[in-house]
């Protein structure tokens, strides 16, 4: 199994198997085991899989939060693919799973997730973290803590730095 980075930025072994698409848009089908699969793929399959604690769910940047709504609450994992790191559809994503519906669980960046975005995907909301293989872990666990505090409100900070001084 592959490691993630936590948000406190120690290293963990994945148990989570990602779950590719096809040209078709199907998925394989679980085989077992903890396993994120894509987001047409759980809707498709909904009522056979709704509330299964070893099935999560990854969205791609093009889909949308509103599709799945406040089911979210009830998946164990959500799973945000960065298709290239110019693509900033996924820190969106973050913010309405977090704030509009109140997603609790583990949200995890996947994809082209570069040490750079790290601080940045955590004031969003994330949780984990997958890297490329070609990134090294030790950068990435300092760039988790790269400032010691923001301007701006987020996720992880609900007030802004002018409000917090006082």
């Amino acid at each position: 199994m592959h490691n993630v980075i936590l948000r406190d930025g120690t290293v963990a072994e994945d148990k989570w198997k990602l779950v590719e698409q096809t040209d078709d848009d199907s998925a394989v089908k679980p085989d077992g085991g903890s396993v994120i699969v894509p987001l047409s793929w759980w809707l498709d399959n909904r009522s056979s899989v709704s509330g299964d604690k070893n099935i999560g769910i990854w969205f791609d940047s093009s889909d949308e939060p509103e599709m799945l709504g406040e089911e979210c609450q009830s998946v164990p994992i959500i799973a945000v693919n960065f298709p290239k790191f110019t693509d900033g559809r996924g820190y969106s994503i973050a913010r309405l799973l977090r704030e509009r519906y109140h997603f609790p669980n583990e949200l995890r960046a996947i994809g082209d997730v570069l040490l750079d975005q790290l601080f940045y995907m955590k004031r969003c909301g994330f949780d984990t973290f997958k890297l490329r293989a070609d990134k090294d872990v030790a950068k990435a666990q300092a760039n988790l803590s790269v400032f010691g505090d923001s301007y701006q409100a987020a996720f992880d900070q609900q007030d802004p730095l002018f409000r917090r001084r006082f």
